[in-house]
């Protein structure tokens, strides 16, 4: 009894197990998980900025103990109250790290002369350098906040400054184990300076148990004015106390380092003495006569050391994500860059010595030529494909064998109705398309074989075409030039695109660098002693075309591309039908990748061959689409959270190279050039959906799963377009 192909395809085959459709659920997931993390990247990733110019806002609201107060301010019991440091005394105060650099050399100066610090440190920093941070707390200097992501905290709700104060004490306390009750704002600076809009952030700060603290003196390190600006900047007039303002991150900080190495000598001469930030409040309480010890440094709870370590994670894990991907998106560029030049420059190459005017593949070819159709329910488009194929004008003689594969729809009834005398019908079980082939192959009169689909339909002078290349005695197999007849339709349009860009363009290249892998099956013609030589077609893939292709350039025969045989095929017209199409596709050039792996280390023209051809197949067929879903993702990235324009701009160039290389590809085909309008939306919808497609194959090939045959729904083609004028070919 034979079996039908949807009974055959949910056969299990053994050893193999059938793949699963794929689970769009898990791959939702997957989005969502790495949508999160790139969220947490983004985030944590906010840039540093120079201190802001303040814009005085009125002081009506801010209470004069502030305004004509020291820079450390507190707020607790509902009071606030500020304080300045006794004189000569001097709090060093670090802003914006820790830096694996610039904080490494700032404390290398402090070791040096022995001197305490306070260390205002940015939280999502933490997360990348905590064991800095750790040694920091070891050495006796003093952490204090900074925030999360260094914002301008006016303009934020009080929800997210609370969350920026809340995220980097849990930093801090997963890397040194602490809590602080010290605060420094972004763009924060002397006390006198606090106007009615910063003074709500303030006041928030205090109710929440911070110490907010400013400074007296600004070094404006930041700004590289140098080291004697710098030092001039720090220095506090007379011999007042004062909390000094640096910084040991957000850009290069060597002028920093020299002026502070500077500084804590010359301070000392003039009798400083330094203290933290704490230390010198306590010196100014205990002046005061106030029995209170303020401390800053309490351990932190267990709790609070496990979800900063788990948000430590997290942003380590969101850089390292960006970096993978940052190294991706460069390997797509390489890859992408360097298929196009090899095709501008390798298949012009190819197009102008095919045009040039003593060009001949040899004497003209006029031996008879055998035309097999595999058929398998083809009743709408069989008509058009066979009158095609037995109306051809090459003078040697064609002959149609249409093999119907067990077709239930009357594609053979249909066939012996036209009635042609050069066109024979045999019946077999079904099979499977090599099956029908070699049953072709085999009945067969002529030793030049031309292999057809039933949906295709020929120019009257493709047959003709096709077949001259064999007047070079090493050429095994040709690949005709394959259009799309219904280009009606946005899909439609996109395909064909695809196909004069991806397709053809591409053997010519393939060609010249003899590593042809694939001949359609909408259009090739064969030698028989080649198809004899290779073992003929195979099922062991369901690209019985690649897989045959593979063998006969292993056997060292050539494969060569006749651009003017053109052959019109129906493509699929909806989303789902060309998933169906290409996945099939996709999944069977990577069985055939597989099945020819091992001559990778043959000897001769067969390793030679191999060795090129998956090469070029893995980066440009399987490597590249599989990763180019990042340029996308990178460019949605960059256009809510970087730059821009100048995302825009690497999106405009990456088009502009596409288009650089259709505008080639259809002038060597002789294509309209109207037809492009529709190439900028394809990068919206058509490219991702090959993502998809080529991501599904991959997860099915590692999964060893076995994908069935995967029929597609035909309607028939449209009259056949009016062809372009060629060149005859040379005789």
């Amino acid at each position: 009894m034979t079996e039908s192909p949807a009974r055959r395809s949910r056969r299990p085959v053994r050893g193999r197990r059938v793949v699963p459709p794929p689970s769009w659920t898990l791959f939702g997931v997957l989005c969502a998980v790495l949508a999160a993390v790139l969220l947490v990247g983004a985030y944590a990733n906010a840039s540093f900025a120079p201190d802001r110019q303040q814009s005085h806002q009125g002081q009506r609201e801010v209470p004069a103990a502030v305004v004509a107060g020291g820079p450390i301010i507190s707020s607790a019991g509902g009071r606030t109250r500020s304080y300045r440091l006794p004189p000569r005394t001097v709090a060093l105060t670090f802003d914006d790290g820790p830096d694996p650099v610039w904080t490494r050399e700032v404390l290398r100066v402090l070791a040096a002369h022995q001197v305490p610090a306070t260390f205002f440190v940015v939280g999502s920093q933490v997360a990348r350098h905590p064991e800095l941070v750790g040694e920091l707390a070891a050495d006796g200097h003093e952490i204090g906040v900074h925030t999360f992501t260094h914002p301008d905290l006016t303009v934020l709700p009080d929800w997210r400054r609370r969350m920026e104060y809340a995220q980097t004490q849990l930093a801090i306390a997963s890397a040194a184990g602490v809590r602080t009750s010290l605060i420094r704002f972004p763009y924060s600076s002397y006390a006198q300076a606090i106007d009615d809009l910063d003074w709500p952030v303030f006041a928030q700060a205090g109710e929440l148990g911070y110490l907010n603290v400013l400074n007296d003196t600004d070094s404006r390190d930041w700004a590289l004015p140098g080291v004697e600006q710098i030092l001039a900047n720090a220095t506090p007039p007379g011999y007042s106390g004062a909390v000094t303002l640096w910084h040991d991150a957000g850009g290069e900080r060597a002028q920093t380092v020299a002026a502070l190495d500077r500084f804590i000598p010359l301070m000392k001469e003039r009798g400083y003495r330094f203290v933290t930030v704490t230390g010198g409040l306590n010196l100014a309480l205990a002046e005061a006569g106030v029995d209170h010890r303020v401390d800053t440094g309490q351990p932190a709870g267990a709790g609070e050391r496990w979800r900063g370590r788990m948000l430590i994670w997290g942003v380590q894990g969101a850089d390292r994500t960006l970096g993978w991907l940052g190294f991706i998106f460069l390997a797509v560029g390489v890859l992408t860059v360097g298929r196009t030049v090899l095709l501008l420059v390798l298949a012009g190459r190819h197009a102008r010595r095919r045009r040039a005017p003593d060009w001949a593949w040899g004497p003209p070819v006029t031996e008879p030529v055998s035309v097999i159709v595999p058929a398998y329910n083809e009743k709408e488009g069989i008509a058009a494909a066979v009158r095609s194929l037995a109306g051809g004008d090459h003078p040697g003689g064609i002959e149609v064998i249409v093999v119907d594969d067990g077709s239930t729809d009357g594609t053979a009834e249909i066939v012996e109705a036209l009635r042609l005398t050069n066109v024979r019908v045999v019946r077999k079980p079904n099979g499977g398309k090599p099956s029908a082939l070699n049953t072709g192959v085999a009945l067969a009169r002529h030793e030049l074989i031309v292999m057809v689909d039933g949906d295709t339909v020929f120019e009257r002078d493709s047959v003709r075409r096709l077949v001259q290349p064999f007047a070079d005695p090493q050429v095994g197999a040709v690949a005709g030039n394959v259009k799309v007849g219904n280009r009606d339709s946005l899909i439609a349009k996109w395909q064909h695109i695809e196909y004069v860009i991806g397709f053809n363009l591409d053997r010519r290249l393939y060609e010249t660098l003899r590593c042809m892998s694939t001949v359609p099956g909408a259009i090739g013609a064969f030698r028989r002693q080649a198809l004899r030589y290779a073992g003929g077609l195979t099922d062991d893939t369901l690209a019985e075309d690649t897989d045959i292709t593979m063998a006969l350039g292993r056997a060292g025969w050539k494969v060569v591309y006749e651009e003017t045989a053109r052959a019109w095929t129906e493509a699929p017209a909806t989303l789902g039908q060309l998933w169906k199409q290409r996945y099939r596709w996709s999944y069977g050039t990577m069985q055939a990748m597989w099945k020819h792996r091992r001559s990778l280390v043959d000897r001769g023209a067969s390793g030679r061959f191999t060795r090129r051809c998956l090469l070029f197949l893995s980066l440009f067929g399987v490597l590249l689409p599989l990763l180019a879903p990042v340029i996308d993702l990178l460019a949605l990235y960059g256009l809510f959270f970087l730059d821009r324009s100048a995302t825009a701009v690497a999106w405009l160039v990456m088009l502009a190279v596409q288009t650089l290389t259709a505008v080639v590809a259809f002038r060597l085909d002789r294509e309209k050039l109207s037809v492009l309008w529709v190439l900028p939306l394809q990068q919206f919808v058509y490219r991702q959906l090959m993502y998809l497609v080529m991501i599904q194959s991959v997860t099915t090939a590692l999964t060893g799963g076995r994908l069935g045959w995967q029929k597609l729904r035909r309607t028939g083609l449209p009259p056949t377009p009016t062809p372009t004028p060629t060149p005859a070919s040379p005789r």
